[in-house]
């Protein structure tokens, strides 16, 4: 029989990180489930060293990196578990984490997705995302990032989506809506599913008990160029696929390009990076192949029985609050 639950770990040029991470999965009090490690063409000796020192892990292996996306479409297309765990290469578990996820997305058959407590593993204070959350322009960040830890925190909350850092996903809700989109190759994919989740009506809890301790960003960096083009280019990408109804998008456009506007800027002329400028070119190039693909994403809509997605919305704040939310991220950039 298949095991109930496949832990996915995308890796590439991690091998300092998945000692503490494999080891920490070892040590789960839930015990039915496998490990899929999916290595994306890494040069350090990773492969090599799963399979001396893990060798009940099984191995995908890539001969270049096809992203986190279609990476962690691979593993899912391999396995029949019923559920599906997604978690980082840089990230350690707590014994409970697996067995709080598995409870959490039990409790309800409508629940197709739960996200862990995700903290900074190099302050463990402090809260690195508890789930997604969405404002009404389609900006999307770690819910509670920067945010003080409480361990004795145990109840469930309904949250927009799960940060695929550490996310658990239920098989009959991706073969309805799909795997992970594989054109956006990394950052955002995680928010671009969960909408997609949303708009067919399935939900989204936050389960505290499910801690994770995270290196933030400790393959694509925080605030690189790489990330930030990724991050411009998907944003846009990710809106005009699931923003919908078309009403509701062409009365929030011109806040949405007006907060969109401002980021640029922002960047260009503070921080003087053109990344995040390249990125929203990047996907103005792309936009008509999304725009047809919205098609079927928006018929989604017709399946939902539950309330709809902008009801999960968090409030919208001024352009100039908005870096604010990643604040606590830039310091996490500099200590490293």
């Amino acid at each position: 029989m298949s095991p109930q639950v496949s832990v996915v770990i995308l890796n590439w040029n991690g091998r300092r990180y998945l000692d503490d991470c494999l080891t920490s999965l070892q040590s789960q009090t839930f015990t039915d489930f496998e490990i899929i490690l999916v290595d994306n063409g890494s040069t350090d000796d990773s492969v090599e060293w799963v399979e001396t020192h893990f060798p009940q892990v099984c191995l995908i292996r890539n001969a270049q990196n096809v992203g986190f996306a279609e990476g962690n479409n691979q593993a899912i297309r391999s396995t029949a578990a019923e559920f599906i765990v997604t978690l980082n290469n840089d990230t350690r578990v707590e014994p409970g984490w697996l067995a709080a996820l598995v409870e959490a997305v039990a409790s309800d058959s409508a629940v197709g997705m739960v996200a862990s407590k995700m903290i900074f593993a190099d302050r463990p204070g402090m809260i690195n995302s508890a789930g997604i959350a969405l404002d009404p322009v389609g900006i999307a960040w770690d819910r509670l990032g920067g945010t003080h830890d409480d361990p004795n925190e145990t109840v469930l909350v309904e949250v927009f989506g799960p940060c695929a850092g550490a996310a658990l996903y239920r098989r009959a809700m991706l073969d309805q809506i799909g795997l992970f989109d594989a054109d956006f190759f990394a950052y955002l994919e995680d928010v671009d599913l969960a909408w997609r989740a949303r708009l067919s009506g399935w939900r989204c809890l936050y389960a505290p008990a499910a801690r994770v301790y995270h290196v933030h960003s400790a393959t694509g960096g925080e605030g690189s160029p790489f990330k930030n083009r990724l991050l411009g280019r998907n944003k846009v990408w990710t809106i005009a696929k699931n923003y919908g109804p078309a009403g509701r998008l062409l009365v929030y456009l011109p806040l949405i390009v007006l907060y969109d506007l401002a980021a640029v800027l922002y960047a260009l002329i503070v921080r003087r990076e053109t990344a995040p400028l390249q990125g929203r070119l990047m996907a103005l190039k792309g936009l008509p192949d999304v725009w047809r693909r919205r098609r079927v994403v928006q018929a989604l809509r017709r399946q939902n029985r539950g309330q709809p997605w902008f009801h999960y919305l968090s409030p919208l704040d001024w352009p100039w609050r908005v870096s604010v939310r990643y604040r606590h991220l830039a310091v996490d950039s500099a200590r490293r």
